[in-house]
């Protein structure tokens, strides 16, 4: 099987690891793990006096958290709704019944900044929420310039960067982003099941809401000081990353992502060779979304029946290709010709 969906190929000896007898996570063994896990992920993602927090759940569930725990506590919200998972904050802001303002981005295009400028200093949130890159259409924002935005009108900044997280460049510091989300199925390549809240230093001094028993941050960041979750976590798969996270500071971040760009910018050359459109106005490394120009109703499944997975869209016509995990530039043409194959029908 190849799959260009998240996560992709993953690696046999990592995958093996979740194989093993489970072992028991409340000893000082896996607590030490999870400081270690805590210790390279705040490397990776440049924040150096901030905190993680391990969630068994998927990356909506750290959305959750944030929004119940943290924005519900500063106030009225700034939503940037570029597409489903853009849209996806403003669905939590409304279930936890946080006054917020949405601006809608239209389909893979970057956001009018000029006009973000003048709608925050009218709104005057006290917290920003949005996706650095979003998955949904292929589209990455601007973040220096959100920051920028944010930090002139003292708003605190909060970050989706579940699918830009190691494949763009991304540093909580250098951008001043007080929370920021991702999960293991996606820049770290692992299987699905696991969600990571990061606070800045700044963030750790906010006084949190307590709306959720199970994502509680005050329940989460007592227990993390021995290097525990307050509840079962997904024990193999906080080893996988352990794995996982000692390889890629082997490699180095700036590697990861050239290699992860190299991979993308393959791909859209063959794109544009086939005359598939791609919308995005600006691109993330993490994937390539692309519209076919025939038989995109049975392009999934017949790809499916070649072994291959892409990733389908609420688009019509509309397909995405990951470029995490294991993959060349064989490989990608192997897919370009399966889809060449099934254009032709």
């Amino acid at each position: 099987m190849q799959t260009y969906a998240f996560p992709g190929n993953i690696e046999e000896d990592i995958l093996q690891i979740s194989a093993q007898q489970i072992p028991y996570m409340r000893t000082a063994w896996f607590s030490s793990l999870m400081k270690e896990n805590e210790k390279m992920l705040l490397q990776l993602i440049g924040c150096t006096e901030g905190r993680v927090m391990f969630f068994t759940g998927s990356g909506t569930g750290a959305m959750d958290a944030v929004v119940s725990n943290y924005a519900k506590a500063l106030g009225k919200a700034f939503v940037i709704d570029g597409g489903s998972f853009g849209h996806r904050w403003s669905q939590l802001c409304d279930y936890y019944e946080l006054e917020h303002e949405t601006m809608v981005v239209p389909f893979a295009h970057d956001i009018d900044y000029d006009e973000l400028d003048r709608r925050v200093a009218e709104s005057k949130p006290k917290v920003f929420l949005c996706q650095h890159h979003e998955t949904s259409s292929g589209q990455l924002f601007d973040l220096k310039h959100i920051s920028s935005i944010c930090k002139n009108y003292g708003v605190s900044l909060v970050v989706d960067v579940i699918s830009s997280f190691l494949s763009d460049e991304l540093s909580m510091d250098e951008l001043g982003i007080d929370v920021a989300i991702t999960s293991t199925q996606k820049g770290l390549n692992l299987p699905p099941g696991a969600a990571l809240v990061f606070l800045s230093k700044s963030a750790l001094g906010v006084d949190f809401c307590h709306n959720n028993y199970y994502f509680d941050f005050q329940d989460n960041l007592k227990n993390l000081e021995r290097g525990q979750t307050p509840f079962s976590p997904a024990t193999t798969l906080f080893m996988q990353v352990h794995e996982r996270l000692e390889r890629n500071l082997r490699i180095g971040i700036e590697n990861i992502i050239a290699n992860t760009r190299r991979k993308a910018l393959y791909f859209r050359a063959k794109c544009q060779e086939n005359a598939w459109q791609i919308p995005a106005e600006c691109p993330s490394n993490a994937i390539t979304g692309f519209f076919v120009n025939r038989n995109a109703d049975i392009m999934f499944t017949e790809l499916q029946k070649k072994g291959i997975f892409i990733m389908p869209s609420g688009t019509p016509g509309f397909f995405r290709v990951s470029h995490m995990g294991i993959q060349d530039e064989t490989e990608l043409d192997e897919l370009v010709e399966a889809i060449k194959e099934i254009e032709a029908r």
